[in-house]
């Protein structure tokens, strides 16, 4: 079996169309995903059982759970109960919930990391706990947690083909079209997990960026 060059030239004009979804799939439930996560992570370290176990349970849920499933059950299943989402929206929803379960253990370990004398010294003097969260903690805990929060976004733009599965027009589901029309399984595989590979390249590179500077910064 060999690579149709000639093919992927042709083709990638197409499949690159489905870069759009993708991107938008990936950076949107990257944000949305890691505000939830901030708010968890918080309910996590919380004192109160009733903020601590909803927030074990719910990042139990979604780190025990495939997220192919969960793209299922929002886009086949609800509509089982009368709620109905298109395939884009059914997508976003299932990864910003899904990422949100792993990026708050990520943040409540940041958070953990900080001394505790600093929670004290800013107790000392006078601040209020969501002021020592926001001006004291969370900036510090940010910089501890880029380099995993960055594999999660790198996980999602991979794992966002499985939007593939629901219809959506994303990289991946453009290759298969192409290939199910030439019967050239081959090429066009190895030319999206080449795109893939740059993307994931222009980010990687991007992170590394970020990271630089906060080390600078710090």
């Amino acid at each position: 079996m060999t690579i149709d060059p000639w093919l992927a030239i042709q083709s990638f004009p197409y499949v690159i169309k489905g870069l759009g979804n993708t991107l938008l799939i990936s950076i949107v439930s990257m944000i949305v995903g890691f505000i939830l996560s901030i708010f968890l992570a918080v309910m996590r370290n919380s004192n109160h059982y009733y903020l601590r176990w909803p927030a074990r349970f719910y990042i139990s849920f979604m780190r025990g759970t495939p997220i192919l499933v969960f793209l299922f059950i929002l886009y086949m299943g609800f509509p089982v109960i009368g709620i109905y989402f298109n395939a884009v929206t059914a997508a976003l929803i299932g990864f910003s919930l899904n990422s949100a379960g792993y990026m708050a253990e990520i943040n409540r370990a940041a958070i953990n990391a900080i001394p505790k004398e600093q929670w004290e010294g800013a107790t000392a003097l006078g601040f209020k706990k969501w002021q020592t969260l926001s001006y004291i903690i969370f900036p510090q805990a940010i910089r501890i947690a880029v380099p995993s929060l960055g594999n999660v976004f790198l996980d999602l733009v991979k794992s966002s083909s499985l939007a593939a599965t629901i219809s959506v027009s994303e990289l991946f589901q453009k290759a298969q079209v192409v290939a199910g029309r030439t019967l050239d399984s081959f090429t066009m595989y190895i030319l999206v997990a080449i795109i893939y590979w740059v993307v994931c390249i222009i980010i990687s590179s991007l992170q590394n960026y970020l990271e630089k500077r906060l080390y600078i910064e710090r």
